[in-house]
């Protein structure tokens, strides 16, 4: 549809200084997490001696050495040390407390078979995406696992998977596999990516019923997979959050109580933004990534931007030639905002057209925008976001392929 001739249009912000805006935006809001150190030069004198103290206790033991994740805890391997540190670390380096933690954790894994789980085919397709899965990675490199129990409030759902015991000790050991899969994505080796991130999601989880289920994952996990976690992030956290906590809260200890990150609804891309970048974050968590897309390699990177609240955003894709074809996706968390996108031909006295009228995209939206449009002149794309019906700021990403037109 062609409007009124393209004519010098008021711009709250240059696609270069939302760029700019993006990048220190980027850097001010890493993560203040530090992994520890597995380094044997930055260890305390007393963590050395600990560590060695416990490989004298591993090797004087009548029974064989045990293996964790296919290591020999013995032989000189370093990444030995690095699962040896992660159970002193959990013991606060006392060498019994974690010579018997680490003798209960090799008993218990012989006994489920954790190291065959991997490739067992345990019937729970219907979940693999949407309950437990490995996506991505964080910013720093450690993989993600998403977890989300919102399905399970079906109660037909719930009966089919928890319904006695045999059910919940299947589902427990589907669990097991999901966190056996992300450990295989570690290096497990010194200066290397070490633990992974956990991203929790509580909408619509239902507290009562899934109370013995998440004790027991607690418990598995704290028990057997030490320091295997940098950061826990819950998402969407209801109003009854601090009960459920109050349960879980004895299970856990304060090295892990200490990696949690809370985030209500609202301010959920918001809070993984600081840790993921947006192509790697779920579209129904305010991302681009969507389901499949990680399968063929890494994604085109998104720029990022925050929309102040009373403020309107033009972004501005210069320099696309005629007969080119331009791609996009856009997403801002929270949206509740106002959407449109024209395109601007570069010669003079042409024809503004709207690719997309202006719309109201709810808060309630789980998909990104996605567009195509073929230039027929040279021009420019303008994507506008307005914010001016808000007092909050948001945070945004987009991304854009522009294929030229063929010969």
């Amino acid at each position: 549809m062609e409007q009124s001739p393209a004519a010098q249009r008021p711009t709250k912000r240059s696609l270069m200084s939302s760029l700019k805006e993006a990048a220190s935006t980027t850097l001010g809001r890493s993560s203040s997490f530090k992994e520890d150190s597995y380094l044997t030069s930055h260890l305390k004198p007393a963590e050395i001696k600990a560590l060695e103290d416990l490989k004298k206790m591993l090797s004087s033991s009548s029974s064989a050495p045990p293996s964790m994740w296919g290591i020999p805890l013995l032989g000189g391997d370093e990444r030995a040390d690095v699962v040896l540190l992660k159970f002193l670390r959990a013991r606060d380096f006392g060498v019994a407390q974690t010579h018997a933690m680490l003798m209960r954790c090799a008993e218990w894994r012989s006994e489920f078979g954790a190291d065959e789980v991997v490739e067992e085919e345990l019937g729970f397709k219907e979940l693999e995406g949407v309950v437990a899965y490995m996506h991505g990675w964080d910013r720093a490199g450690h993989p993600v696992c998403y977890n989300a129990y919102g399905v399970f409030k079906d109660r037909e759902m719930y009966d089919r998977i928890f319904g006695d015991e045999e059910k919940l000790k299947r589902f427990l050991r589907w669990r097991v596999q999901v966190m056996e899969r992300g450990v295989g994505l570690l290096q497990l080796k010194p200066g290397g990516i070490n633990s992974i991130i956990q991203v929790t999601d509580l909408k619509d989880m239902p507290k009562r019923e899934l109370r013995v289920a998440s004790n027991q994952i607690l418990s598995l996990f704290q028990d057997n997979y030490p320091e295997m976690v940098a950061r826990k992030v819950f998402i969407n956290v209801p109003w009854y959050f601090s009960i459920l906590y109050s349960m879980v809260s004895p299970f856990l200890t304060e090295r892990t109580k200490s990696k949690f990150v809370i985030a209500k609804g609202g301010n959920v891309a918001e809070t993984l933004y600081k840790f993921i970048r947006p192509e790697y974050v779920p579209v129904q968590y305010g991302g681009l990534s969507r389901p499949g897309d990680l399968e063929n390699g890494p994604p085109k990177p998104a720029s990022e931007f925050t929309i102040k609240g009373g403020e309107k955003v033009n972004l501005e894709i210069d320099g696309i030639e005629s007969g080119a074809t331009i791609t996009w996706d856009i997403v801002v968390g929270g949206w509740d905002v106002g959407y449109a996108a024209e395109y601007v031909p570069s010669a003079e006295g042409s024809y503004t057209i709207a690719v997309e009228k202006p719309r109201r995209i709810p808060a309630t939206a789980e998909e990104p925008v996605h567009n195509v449009f073929t230039a027929r002149e040279a021009g420019k794309m303008v994507l506008s976001i307005d914010n001016t019906s808000s007092r909050r700021r948001k945070v945004a990403a987009y991304r854009y392929f522009v294929r030229k037109p063929t010969v």
